[in-house]
């Protein structure tokens, strides 16, 4: 069972309302919502869902679970090879620069709490232009620096994600605030499910594609009004 430290240091590290500048992001729904896909409750739990099991999973979620156990052999190497793979599978552009964004005040953060040789290393290698902060691999690294168990880390992971994407689905579509807690009660079991898979996935699965995600993202660039970053 998980002391009462752990879970202080997991609810910290996968609140939705960190100060990292995530609220300013939709990755994509906000194009999704003004193509009128995700118009209503049942939809807004569709993109939740899929995100969660056919993206995250395969992408940031993995890429959280590969960090963490590069971190726990003191890989830096590993750790940069990752970087460069998750920012190039990154193909949007405003999804490339908002998880290298996120990553950086995420560091800034948790690197006043512990301090880590690894973690210094990797902030230099960012300086000289060698890694690139994408923010699942920061959450891998402090998630094993703060001694927190990868299973419960990876839910923390999703879940952020899930209450992240909902919050922004209850202005836009807009839902009812009561619709957006509905949808999220009903996506505990699929994080769990989830990140129960992501401890196993086959790292020939990790980044695969998903083309309609990436195409909306892309086309946010060009929204004619848009509220959010990306």
């Amino acid at each position: 069972m998980m002391n009462k430290q752990f879970l202080a240091t997991l609810l910290h590290i996968s609140d939705p309302a960190l100060p990292i500048g995530g609220y300013s992001h939709s990755n994509g729904l906000e194009t999704y919502i003004q193509n009128r896909i995700v118009n209503d409750r049942k939809t807004a739990k569709e993109f939740v869902e899929n995100m969660i099991r056919y993206n995250l999973k395969y992408n940031d979620g993995a890429f959280v679970k590969l960090a963490y156990d590069a971190a726990e052999k003191g890989e830096l190497y590993e750790i940069l090879k990752l970087d460069q793979e998750c920012l190039a599978l990154k193909a949007p552009m405003e999804i490339r620069q908002a998880s290298q964004k996120l990553g950086l005040r995420f560091i800034k953060i948790f690197k006043r709490y512990r301090s880590s040789q690894l973690m210094e290393d990797y902030e230099a290698e960012i300086k000289k232009g060698n890694a690139f902060s994408n923010y699942c691999i920061a959450f891998g690294i402090y998630a094993h620096l703060l001694e927190i168990p990868l299973q419960d880390a990876l839910f923390g992971f999703y879940y952020s994600s899930a209450a992240g994407m909902i919050t922004n689905a209850v202005k836009l579509v807009p839902l009812g605030q009561l619709d957006g807690q509905d949808i999220l009660f009903e996506m505990y079991p699929v994080i769990e499910t989830t990140a129960n898979e992501t401890m196993e996935l086959d790292r020939s699965y990790v980044g695969l594609c998903n083309t309609s995600f990436d195409i909306r993202c892309m086309q946010h660039e060009r929204l004619y009004s848009r509220l959010y970053m990306s």
